[in-house]
């Protein structure tokens, strides 16, 4: 078999005609299978399921350049244009799922002569079509088509109310004592003789970090908790109840029920006993800490009663300073850019068996880096790493499917999309690009697979977290950051600083899990019922799940992305952590790279894709179910 080759993406000056005509190219081709699914539909099981494959083929190709150009593009005319595409796409896959005489096509298929894979593809796609409501009256199937398509553009503007939504604060050069001197010349003042900082991550996480001026960081703190404010707050209430309605239709009492559904956790109330039970595990913790941090924070206001974000992020980075003797300004000059991002490739490479070659390839901005995948020196896939922000770029850190994986079809093909500075990192920085980087992986190492649907990180929305999560612990262990972690000297980040910084990271663990429960309950919360106020919302549940308070005249549900994305469902995080946890205890701590043990895993958690439930993935790798004990230890410790 020849070998197999990425798609080739347009020059800039032709991107505009290159997205519409080519998804609408996609959009046209499954349009004639559609057709001819339907005129013949008496091939063998094996066929007809063949063919409806070919179908999702033509529209994820298609679905994919679409979602990467409407978030990526430097453009706003092509960002538009794939956000048009998308929806035209959108509208018919909503179709689609409600055709009932494909579905009775499929729903005749007889399973008995087919393997697994094939049967379990059925079975999913029987699923998704009794889910999109392809069994209900005209006028209900009438409406949910109409519903779906008013989603998808509360949705998109959702994302771009955020994207663009940009906001700065503008201060004097005083005003930022204690920022890193590399931070500070990046940043000259202007001809008024002040200081622009915007709310892009490269500009605010330094800033709340290092800062010593309360003013600058409150000031700060209340740009960021308010981007896409006043806009989003009518855009949610307006999504939010659109998924109701949609549940509702289809018999479920709320949209996370719904959501929930086809999910490891199964309905919207174990959601919330799930969100209680690590509240309830992280209390300690978070006390004992937060008690830490307030004390510390007295020292320069003796009357504080409490602390808030605008100061937790400087006051944890004083006491990791202080009492781990961890200075993160120190840390970052062993983390140049260039550097981290080489070094995740080698640690990447060695730790799965791959190596990753400079590819020749036009992209859609001069900033973005591609590699093609090799394993044992035949391609396997190609990677984009745009990792730099600009204006109109998605503003957040996530991984992209540009194209799904098909055996001897197509290579599978994924984008990295994050906002990091050019020059030093900050290491919570690092273990985000390793985090992400672990989705591009399974997007990767996943993408050989007979059925679209089961390529690539293609498992259960609350286990995709997991690999990635695990594979964090690569950007803590000293061995690994030794490989990388170099100052402009030359030295080595010693092995007892990356201790200490392990033991600093964990100061703070039990009220960040506090957090991220707040945040989950939020996401679950705002799905179950009708609110009329949600920053009310936000505030409420801050007071119960946080341990730190409200900040007053902020509006964080405008900004938080996830809620889009992720709907009633962001405590997949927490609950991919749990596995996570559980899965990295099967490594050798003393040895990571062991190729016995990350073949393994390789083999049985990531190249299935979504060939198994993840419960079995999981099992098939540590030999038995998973469970919260490993989390429960870390959390304790």
């Amino acid at each position: 078999m020849s070998e197999l080759h990425p798609q080739t993406l347009p020059p800039a000056d032709t991107a505009l005609d290159w997205v519409t005509s080519t998804c609408d190219g996609g959009l046209t081709r499954a349009q004639g299978l559609v057709e001819a699914f339907k005129a013949s539909p008496s091939g063998s099981a094996l066929e007809t399921l063949q063919a409806w494959n070919d179908i999702h083929i033509a529209l994820a190709d298609a679905a994919g350049i679409a979602g990467v150009y409407s978030e990526a593009d430097p453009s706003s005319a092509v960002r538009d244009a794939a956000e048009a595409a998308m929806q035209r796409l959108d509208a018919f896959s909503t179709a689609l799922g409600m055709d009932r005489e494909v579905f009775a096509i499929l729903d005749a298929v007889d399973p008995s002569g087919l393997d697994d894979a094939a049967r379990r593809f059925l079975d999913r796609a029987l699923r998704d079509f009794r889910r999109s409501g392809v069994d209900r009256d005209d006028a209900t199937r009438a409406r949910l088509t109409e519903l779906a398509e008013l989603e998808l553009k509360a949705s998109q503007e959702h994302s771009k109310n955020i994207r663009e939504g940009v906001r700065s604060i503008t201060v004097p050069p005083e005003a930022l004592a204690g920022m890193p001197q590399d931070w500070l010349d990046a940043h000259p003042a202007g001809a008024d003789g002040l200081v622009t900082v915007t709310t892009d991550y490269p500009d605010a996480i330094p800033l709340v970090t290092f800062c010593s001026d309360a003013s600058t960081r409150m000031a700060m703190t209340l740009e960021r908790l308010n981007v896409a404010w006043p806009d989003n707050d009518a855009v949610l209430q307006r999504l939010l109840e659109l998924r109701a309605e949609h549940a509702k239709l289809l018999g479920y009492a709320t949209w996370a029920d719904y959501d929930a559904e086809v999910k490891m956790i199964g309905n919207a109330s174990s959601i919330g006993e799930f969100i209680d039970k690590i509240t309830v595990a992280a209390a300690d913790s978070a006390e004992r800490h937060k008690a830490v941090l307030l004390a510390r924070f007295r020292q320069d206001v003796p009357d504080a009663t409490d602390i808030t974000s605008a100061d937790l992020t400087y006051y944890s980075e004083l006491v990791r300073k202080e009492q781990y003797a961890v200075d993160a300004q120190l840390v970052r000059t062993y983390f140049s850019f260039e550097k981290v991002r080489q070094g995740l490739l080698e640690v990447t490479g060695r730790l799965f068996g791959i190596d990753f070659a400079p590819a020749d390839a036009v992209t859609w901005h001069a900033d973005v880096a591609a590699y093609d995948v090799l394993r044992d020196g035949t391609r396997v896939g190609r990677i984009y790493l745009d990792l730099h922000p600009r204006d109109g770029k998605f503003k957040h850190a996530a991984q992209f499917d540009l194209r799904g994986g098909l055996r001897g079809r197509q290579l599978p093909e994924g984008v990295l999309l994050c906002n990091f500075g050019r020059g030093l990192m900050e290491h919570d920085e690092v273990v985000t690009l390793f985090h992400e980087f672990g989705h591009l992986i399974h997007h990767v190492l996943g993408g050989d697979q007979e059925w679209i649907t089961f390529s690539g990180v293609a498992t259960e929305w609350d286990f995709v977290e997991a690999p990635s999560q695990m594979l964090e612990e690569w950007a803590w262990d000293a061995d690994v950051l030794a490989t990388f972690a170099t100052t402009e000297q030359g030295e080595t980040i010693p092995a007892e600083l990356v201790a200490k910084m392990r033991r600093a990271d964990d100061f703070g663990k039990g009220f960040q899990a506090r957090t991220q429960m707040f945040y989950a309950a939020l996401s679950l919360n705002l799905h179950l019922r009708r609110y009329d106020d949600l920053t009310a919302v936000v505030r409420e549940l801050q007071g119960r799940y946080s341990v730190f308070p409200y900040v007053p005249d902020t509006h964080f549900h405008c900004s938080f992305g996830h809620l889009d994305g992720y709907s009633s469902g962001y405590y997949t995080y927490m609950w991919s952590l749990v596995i996570a946890k559980d899965m990295f205890s099967a490594f050798d701590s003393a040895d990571l790279f062991d190729p016995q043990v990350a073949g393994r895993y390789r083999d049985l958690v990531l190249v299935p894709g979504g060939r198994k439930d993840a419960a079995d993935l999981v099992a098939d790798f540590l030999g038995r179910p998973y469970t919260f004990d490993a989390y429960a230890a870390w959390l304790a410790e």
